[in-house]
């Protein structure tokens, strides 16, 4: 009888939810003043079925502006509610129309999403979601279309141009000049993450400035690879080079470059590897450019692996899960096909998955082998540990037991690069952003030794500058990197790792006694004495610990004046790290680069691209190009905000 009823119940609701079917869209164009709308015109992403009561992931493809015409607006309809809309976004003129949101449904239903532009014109699209349930008093009996209830609870999405208000960055207060006779001791930790980058590509790339605290100088120097001598031997396990001339953009000042080349090691030369590949699959990591992104990402990598290799699989929503148990390299095809079966949905209680990670990656330790977790999140972790500070501590503590972590950035709107940066840097790791599959390749296959096997950790560079020679000085970039003075001998303060053949660009802007500075001296300041070491401008020293040891050793080198040279002279490479740093500046609106502009950026690139295999050097002078034309864009943006 129960199930008669339930059928009967069904079909009935059945023969309504068709009559509705048939009425929303009518009445939807009329809303409009249209006799008939296309609904086959906006691509929508959403699963086909759900449960009762399931918050349903929800992405609206980004919709680029077209000549004259914005999307102003998107809305979204049912069958059961076409009269207005259960949600609607509005859009700034110049932005990028998308949409991310959940939606919580509790009945089949075609969901309708319609844009209006800025010129009159509407565009639509449809897309179907079957919701189920259990049958009669909770047991059995198949599924059926849930009670007309519906309740909707949408999650805002803001348009492109605001993403930064929703994505999270740390604040970065640009390093300062430091007058050498006050402050002539300068230290840092080095980094090798080159996520900064990439993440400013995204936001080029799909029309909009990236928020200035999005870009990391450092990081978008240390993208690219540079020719510099490497180590012969693994005693030392990395080599330094200089290089000096003036400032591009400060005709006063002189660009002094410290470059680092780590040891290279072939793949196949590699110590075992027990990898941990921890997933978050939450609703968030629907879209492509999350979740489907992430497993092409790791597929990438699984081939690479060899027989001596272990290979974990955990995954994370609102709950954690062993998706597969430490399985041999060579296994490749259970590897992946563990990776194929993820799909996204619920939470994102990632704390409970960097615990379970670190489990897995303890149980399968290797003495004197690679271990390492890799998670691949857009960073929202909304359930359980979740603060930023408590996650990481939490991997503050897990890093004692010997296992790595690399933090993969996907997505975009609710992006956590925040807390993402911080946690490679606290669990001795390193960080990147995969927005292409094509930057997934680079990073696990082209560069993977440098990603996996780390030569030398906790790396600090200390430089004192000699006052009798230098008046000012200023480190560009590593603003989340420095450190006290007396932390350079404490081997218990940690500090950045090189990875094996990873280079590392450090640039210090110099103005040398003579020189206009940007900077008064005091007037009652003492005198600096010159003496026998005056042909020294500054001492370097480098502090690093083997992979397996906790002391560290010291490496010292003199800086002499005669390092430096006309700009002409100097290396292509020299000549686009400065291009980098000059337009990394520029993008985070520095006073420092004066009236340096993007054309001379662009230049100066140009005739420093060299031997480009990759085209990274090219596709770098692209972005210029488009922050070019985006500059304009983004003033008429800023007015349009006033005028509001």
């Amino acid at each position: 009888m129960c199930k008669k009823l339930q059928w009967m119940w069904l079909v009935s609701l059945l023969c309504l939810g068709q009559v509705a079917w048939a009425l929303a869209p009518e009445s939807i164009s009329q809303l409009y003043g249209q006799s008939a709308l296309d609904f086959k015109q906006i691509s929508i992403r959403m699963p086909e079925i759900a449960e009762n009561g399931a918050v349903v992931p929800i992405e609206v493809q980004e919709i680029h502006p077209r000549d004259g015409a914005y999307v102003t607006e998107i809305a979204f309809y049912t069958d059961y509610r076409y009269d207005k809309p259960i949600a609607s976004f509005k859009f700034g003129e110049g932005s990028v129309a998308y949409v991310s949101t959940r939606l919580k449904l509790s009945q089949t239903t075609n969901l309708y999403v319609v844009a209006r532009w800025s010129d009159g014109q509407i565009t639509a699209g449809a897309k179907n979601v079957k919701l189920t349930q259990g049958g009669c008093g909770g047991g059995g009996g198949g599924s059926y279309v849930a009670q007309n209830n519906s309740y909707y609870a949408p999650v805002p999405i803001l348009p492109n141009y605001d993403l930064a208000q929703r994505e999270q960055y740390a604040s970065i207060v640009a390093n300062p000049v430091r007058l050498a006779a006050e402050h002539p001791v300068s230290t840092f930790s080095i980094d090798v993450d080159s996520a900064a980058y990439a993440n400013v590509r995204r936001f080029l790339s799909g029309g909009t400035l990236p928020p200035p605290d999005a870009v990391r100088v450092e990081e978008m120097i240390n993208y690219f690879s540079y020719k510099y001598p490497a180590p012969a031997t693994r005693q030392r396990p990395f080599q330094l080079s200089t290089e000096m001339a003036r400032t591009p953009w400060n005709s006063n000042s002189y660009l002094l470059r410290l470059g680092i080349k780590g040891y290279e090691v072939p793949v196949a030369q590699l110590p075992p590897a027990n990898l941990v590949f921890l997933v978050d699959v939450s609703g968030s990591m629907l879209a492509p450019n999350r979740l489907p992104l992430a497993q092409r990402a790791l597929h990438l990598l699984t081939q690479q692996l060899r027989e001596q290799d272990r290979v974990s699989l955990v995954t994370y929503a609102g709950s954690t899960r062993i998706e597969l148990e430490p399985t041999p390299g060579n296994e490749k095809e259970k590897i992946l096909s563990a990776i194929d079966r993820l799909s996204a949905g619920g939470g994102t209680n990632g704390g409970a998955g960097i615990q379970l990670a670190y489990q897995m990656a303890r149980q399968g330790f290797i003495p004197g082998g690679i271990n390492r977790v890799l998670i691949a999140t857009d960073g929202d972790f909304n359930v359980g540990i979740s603060s930023h500070s408590a996650l990481i501590e939490l991997v503050k503590q897990a890093r004692e037991s010997g296992v790595s972590l690399t933090t993969l950035g996907f997505g975009m709107g609710n992006y956590n690069d925040k807390t993402l940066e911080q946690l490679a840097n606290v669990g001795n790791g390193n960080h990147a952003y995969i927005d292409t599959l094509s930057e997934a390749q680079k990073v696990l296959v082209a560069q993977m030794a440098g990603t996996l096997h780390t030569i030398a950790k906790d790396v600090k560079i200390q430089i004192e500058f000699n006052p009798a020679l230098v008046a000012e000085y200023r480190l560009i970039g590593y603003e989340n990197r420095l450190l006290k003075r007396e932390d350079f001998n404490n081997d218990k303060v940690d500090a950045g790792d090189i990875g094996a053949g990873h280079n590392v660009t450090a640039l210090y802007e110099v103005t040398f006694v003579g020189d206009a500075g940007r900077v008064d001296p005091l007037r009652y300041g003492s005198k600096v004495q010159a003496n026998a070491r005056d042909k020294e401008f500054a001492w370097l020293k480098l502090r690093y610990k083997d992979p397996q040891s906790s002391h560290s050793q010291l490496l010292e080198y003199p800086l002499q004046r005669q390092l430096a040279r006309d700009l002409a002279q100097t290396s292509d490479d020299f000549r686009f790290a400065a291009a980098v740093a000059a337009f990394g500046q520029i993008l985070r609106n520095s006073e420092y680069t004066g009236q340096y502009r993007l054309e001379q950026v662009m230049e100066l690139a140009q005739r420093a691209r060299g031997r480009d295999d990759q085209g990274y050097r090219a596709e770098f002078v692209r972005l210029v190009g488009l922050a070019q034309g985006l500059q304009p864009l983004k003033a008429k943006i800023a007015s349009h905000r006033e005028q509001r």
